[in-house]
């Protein structure tokens, strides 16, 4: 446990602590809403961004991957959700493509894309804490406000239907924050460690939880335990970050088949 609270890691550690607790929050919304699949398309959008940013501007490495997320956002709100996971895959596959031209032709694009692979967390310091911190806050009291909208638009679509209440306006906003989410997490632990964040303790939280407020309370606390693991076994091993904490993650699908909620 030294290691967690050494000077050198303290920043990093709470830097993916922050966003480990972010996007196990909003995991168990995405899921519900049958779009976990979405998450790691932004995520892909939000990269190929980075390298766009990075391309035209080396300054606007963090700026091109948030609105190349927003982009994502908007796209996937104007295709609705009738397209399902179809819109989602084709925006995957045209991230990770443009991901990877993007890298061929940048100066820093191999460095970059391998930042992508594995994560940059190790780099990060107190500025980025202090923004991770404000992005955490926005989202925790904007999902409580749209939390009922949320459920309700979920389980019970056609109340909004009759009475002419589609609430489009708490989907796009929802759409916004994760896809500004997986932007600051993809560039900080990685595309693929971002998406497994979202994903993964959620769809444990699903087996194991009996209410809405306990799939939240499980899925955070999988996803926290994994990184805090993955996090030390990753620095005393000297291991990228990245595939360890995915490595935790996956580790954490045994608890579906174990505990039945």
């Amino acid at each position: 446990m030294d290691v967690l609270f050494d000077p050198l890691f303290l920043a990093p550690f709470l830097n993916g602590l922050l966003l480990a607790i972010l996007l196990a929050l909003l995991g168990p919304y995405s899921r519900l809403r049958g779009e976990w699949l979405a998450s790691l398309g932004v995520a892909q959008a939000a990269a190929a961004g980075l390298l766009l940013g990075t391309l035209v501007d080396g300054a606007g490495a963090t700026v091109g991957a948030l609105l190349a997320a927003a982009v994502a956002a908007v796209a996937k709100a104007l295709l609705g959700r009738r397209s399902g996971n179809d819109a989602y895959a084709v925006m995957l596959l045209f991230g990770w493509s443009a991901t990877l031209l993007l890298a061929a032709n940048t100066a820093r694009g191999e460095d970059l894309s391998r930042a992508l692979i594995e994560g940059q967390l190790y780099f990060t310091g107190m500025p980025d804490l202090a923004r991770i911190s404000v992005l955490l806050a926005v989202v925790v009291v904007a999902v409580t406000m749209m939390s009922r909208q949320l459920l309700l638009g979920c389980l019970m679509p056609d109340r909004f239907v009759a009475g002419r209440r589609p609430f489009t306006h708490v989907d796009l906003l929802f759409d916004v924050l994760v896809a500004v989410s997986m932007a600051v997490a993809a560039t900080v632990v990685g595309v693929m460690a971002a998406f497994a964040l979202v994903f993964i303790p959620a769809w444990v939280a699903f087996r194991l939880a009996n209410s809405w407020r306990s799939a939240l309370m499980w899925s955070i606390a999988l996803g926290t335990l994994a990184y805090v693991v993955s996090f030390a076994g990753a620095v005393v091993f000297d291991q990228p970050y990245g595939p360890v904490l995915v490595t935790a993650l996956l580790v954490c699908i045994g608890g579906r088949f174990v505990i039945r909620g």
